[in-house]
């Protein structure tokens, strides 16, 4: 036999291989996909105890609690804030209810066309210091633990800014606060962008266009990776269900309030101005100084829409003396998703904040204290 002929023989020998390995994976893929699959997301039992228009306060509830300080948290606009609630073995409300940790979160909602003209403010201001307000009054504490994730984690940044006395502790999780960056597509990309004209032409900015937008800045990754990953793993019934609901969270994209959009990319992205302490909300300058509260700043590696150096040197500009800068290395959703670095995670920021747990008789004795001095005012 020729040296041809071995070469063709050993090609068609490895390809029907591979045809008939292939062949079979899509049968146990197949099978796998008739099963009953349990797909859900954001299984943990909670209460919604508070509402304004579309925006909703969750309240989790662990079965013993160990922080006498609650935490809210808040989520960014863009995608769902069920994210942290994605998958029962990776849930971070899960791991913070273990902890002994009591967690409200802020629900967005889903914008609509009368909530266009709403800015930074009415989301920082109204919503969120009512909510605020109303854990503070329910509780009968005089400070709450804030968390913020990504441009949630900016809107915390500036509310602990124009509200120190409210906030006891603050926890930033891949939180863009400096602009002035050429590391990622995201911060190049809006550099150029015209925010007014997509905001005059669509009222809000539309979901999908920023799904798609997202998906562009790595689509080898995004768009072609991820799809050949799950057809070599179709056949392990815990990957596929793992998989759809990473899919749902991805395409359930809210619109983004136009005004919101547009000040943020203006104010933020393209003049910087947050980390510089010159942004205003309403007339009143958010100055980092004012941040006097214990700080944790929790970052990643190689995340791709808010690199290092977008979210590093928050804890340098900020007021208080009790900062910590974290860096995990994995990627933007990696933090919250990963069953390696939801070990890491969740822990720390559980250990962070009973660190710096006061306890409720000296908490009781303070808002006397403050009582007292507001009757002598009166007086």
């Amino acid at each position: 036999m020729s040296r041809t002929n071995i070469a063709v023989e050993c090609f068609a020998n490895k390809v029907t291989k591979e045809i008939i390995k292939n062949s079979l994976l899509i049968q146990k893929g197949y099978d796998v996909m008739m099963e009953d699959l349990n797909t859900d997301i954001a299984e943990t039992p909670c209460e919604v105890v508070y509402q304004e228009d579309r925006v909703k306060l969750k309240h989790y509830l662990p079965e013993t609690i160990k922080s006498k300080t609650p935490l809210l948290i808040v989520y960014a606009l863009i995608n769902r804030e069920t994210m942290l609630d994605l998958q029962p073995e990776r849930s971070v409300i899960q791991a913070m209810l273990s902890h002994g940790q009591e967690v409200y979160m802020i629900d967005w909602g889903y914008p609509g066309r009368k909530d266009r003209y709403l800015t930074i403010d009415d989301h920082v201001n109204w919503y969120m210091d009512d909510m605020v307000n109303f854990i503070q009054k329910r509780h009968g504490l005089e400070k709450i633990n804030l968390m913020g994730i990504c441009m949630g984690g900016t809107f915390s940044v500036m509310y602990a800014a124009l509200h120190p006395d409210k906030i006891k502790n603050l926890v930033t999780t891949v939180t863009p606060t400096n602009f002035d960056t050429d590391k990622g597509f995201l911060h190049l990309w809006t550099r150029q962008m015209h925010p007014d004209k997509l905001v005059s032409t669509g009222g809000n900015l539309a979901g999908d266009i920023m799904n798609m937008g997202f998906l562009l800045m790595n689509p080898a990754r995004l768009m072609m990776d991820k799809y050949v990953g799950f057809m070599d793993n179709m056949a392990n019934k815990t990957f596929v269900e793992n998989f759809i609901r990473m899919e749902k969270w991805i395409f359930d994209s809210p619109d983004v309030p136009g005004e919101t959009f547009k000040q943020f990319i203006t104010d933020c992205y393209q003049q910087n101005l947050l980390i510089q302490s010159k942004m205003k909300l309403n007339g009143n300058v958010v100055d980092l100084k004012n941040i006097s509260m214990p700080l944790l700043n929790i970052y990643a590696k190689f995340d791709h829409l808010v690199p290092p150096e977008a979210a590093k040197f928050l804890t340098a500009r900020v007021g208080s003396q009790d900062v910590e800068d974290l860096c995990l290395n994995t990627g933007h959703i990696g933090i919250y998703v990963s069953s390696k670095y939801q070990k890491e995670f969740t822990p720390k920021i559980v250990n962070w904040l009973s660190q710096r747990e006061k306890p409720q008789t000296e908490i009781s004795h303070l808002s006397s204290l403050r009582n007292e001095e507001k009757a002598i005012k009166r007086a």
